[in-house]
């Protein structure tokens, strides 16, 4: 399994207790459809490695999580700050109109104005606001993910449908 075939989950953030157990944040807007986890990989010096849940205690988007053979508190902290995948076919079905980031990457951008501008080079989460990057004649064009700007994907025709906001281009385009 390579990360190319697989989601970031969260991260494991601490430790808790003393018998293995762990914190897992779920980095995901809705933690309750992974509450049936059974594994998840942990990536492990660059690695993606399987590891068997024994017991998962979810609360909000944290989890208290056990894994097996992981018996204490010197193994769990071995855990500490590292990245949880699963494959991206654990990740629960969308609507039409909606999608995931990494679904969008290398998609064209088309504005309602403007017309055809680049393409989807990465989107960065970021905590007060998401954040697409397209690249625009040369330069890095950042476009905040919201509803006014970001329209519609049209998957099949791999086109991202925005309205930018007047002399948004223009900030990226001047010396």
């Amino acid at each position: 399994m390579t990360k190319n075939d697989c989601f970031e989950l969260g991260k494991i953030t601490k430790t808790h207790g003393l018998k293995g157990e762990v914190i897992l944040w779920l980095d995901v807007d809705f933690p309750e459809d992974y509450e049936d986890l059974e594994s998840l990989f942990l990536e492990v010096n660059g690695e993606l490695v399987p590891y068997f849940i024994e017991t998962y205690r979810p609360s909000g988007n944290r989890a208290i999580v056990h894994f097996e053979d992981i018996t204490t508190l010197e193994k769990a902290e071995t855990l500490v700050n590292l990245n949880a995948f699963l494959p991206l076919e654990e990740l629960p079905e969308l609507d039409d109109d909606q999608f995931y980031y990494h679904e969008i990457i290398g998609f064209q951008v088309i504005d309602k104005q403007l017309g055809t501008l680049g393409t989807v080079q990465t989107v960065h989460a970021m905590q007060a606001q998401d954040l697409l990057v397209m690249d625009y004649k040369g330069k890095e064009v950042f476009i905040p993910v919201i509803d006014e700007i970001v329209l519609d994907a049209d998957k099949a025709a791999k086109v991202l449908n925005v309205n930018l906001p007047d002399g948004l281009l223009d900030v990226y385009l001047e010396d």
